[in-house]
């Protein structure tokens, strides 16, 4: 079975919990910590969090008026399914490579804007998280590969 690569459509950040992401074109990824410069890096298991393209497009499809970074996620990447991906995989994106430790996450207020405006949301379900097991940087454009996929 071919694994496909993927690309980096946007790096999103923000600088403080409970505020938006806004997206930047590159982020320095630290082994242990995640995106230096964004709020929820730190030592833990959700040390960075991704999303797919498709994820994004199929709210599109519903009404949502959504955009890079408005999942909450670091990382949109197109090309690769990240939500099939099993816990362990581990994928290099760009000069980082990171590991994925849990598939989806409840959402913090049960029915945030995107759930209001059209009644479901994907990063609960479609999103995935990961913590970086070596640093480097990122930048939109960059190859998303499976460099080892768990069973």
């Amino acid at each position: 079975m071919s694994i496909p690569k993927g690309q980096v459509m946007a790096i999103n950040i923000s600088e403080k919990r409970g505020i938006k992401k806004h997206n930047i074109d590159k982020a320095y990824v630290k082994a242990d910590w995640g995106i230096e410069v964004d709020a929820h890096s730190g030592e833990w298991h959700r040390q960075v969090s991704l999303l797919s393209l498709s994820s994004v497009e199929k709210m599109r499809a519903m009404g949502a008026d959504v955009h890079y970074g408005d999942f909450a996620e670091n990382l949109t990447v197109d090309g690769i399914d990240v939500a099939v991906l099993p816990l362990g995989t581990r994928l290099k994106i760009g000069e980082a490579e990171i590991e994925v430790t849990q598939i989806g996450k409840e959402c913090h207020n049960k029915a945030c804007a995107i759930k209001k405006q059209v009644g479901t949301c994907v990063m609960p379900v479609e999103g995935i998280f990961a913590r970086v097991l070596s640093s480097g940087w990122v930048k939109t454009g960059d190859v998303v590969e499976v460099i080892e996929l768990q069973q």
